[in-house]
């Protein structure tokens, strides 16, 4: 393979997996390369500016993660989402090109058919069907400055331990002059 390029990669094109969506709802197709910043200012522009009830996010390959990252910061922003979310393969059809064609001859390529994860997922601010298949609630809302269990100042799932005493750093020692010249305090000495 190291004397071929890709010149071109092609998805599959399949419809979105979930039945009763209205003709006009807004799909996020996240790629690779999406900047989340962007994606989100749209999304978000979708969902308050335009009054959308639902938008759809969807990823294939490298990008589920990153479809994964929206769906999370707009939760989390908006509040009150119900989430359906389907897994499934999705086909991507890459098509390689011969860098050192023989000299007879045309340069030839090759073509590669890969099935690659994908993911799509539904946002809602009505209710849906709770009994299906990759359904969440919405996040209980909390009040401002109500404390709870899965959040501290830091964002930290649980409060640290105390630190042990033999990983804390050697003590600093301070040596206190009684001489009038100065603040009264010298250098100080590390054991």
């Amino acid at each position: 393979m190291e004397n071929f390029r890709k010149v071109r990669t092609s998805e599959e094109e399949m419809p979105l997996p979930f039945p009763d969506l209205p003709p006009d709802v807004v799909e996020m197709k996240v790629k690779e390369g999406s900047k989340i910043r962007n994606l989100m200012n749209f999304a978000m522009a979708q969902m308050e500016l335009k009054g959308r009830r639902q938008i759809v996010f969807s990823g294939c390959g490298r990008a589920v993660t990153k479809t994964i990252t929206c769906v999370e910061i707009m939760k989390r922003k908006l509040g009150g989402l119900h989430q359906v979310t389907k897994v499934r393969y999705k086909t991507v059809l890459e098509v390689w090109e011969n860098q050192d064609p023989p000299p007879d001859g045309p340069a030839q390529n090759l073509t590669v058919h890969k099935n690659v994860p994908s993911i799509c997922i539904l946002l809602s601010r009505d209710p849906l069907d709770p009994n299906q298949t990759g359904y969440q609630p919405p996040e209980p809302r909390h009040e401002a400055g109500e404390d709870t269990l899965g959040s501290s100042a830091k964002g930290l799932k649980r409060p640290l331990p105390p630190p042990r005493e033999e990983l804390l750093p050697k003590k600093l020692q301070v040596q206190v002059s009684d001489s009038p010249r100065g603040s009264g305090t010298t250098a100080g000495q590390l054991d």
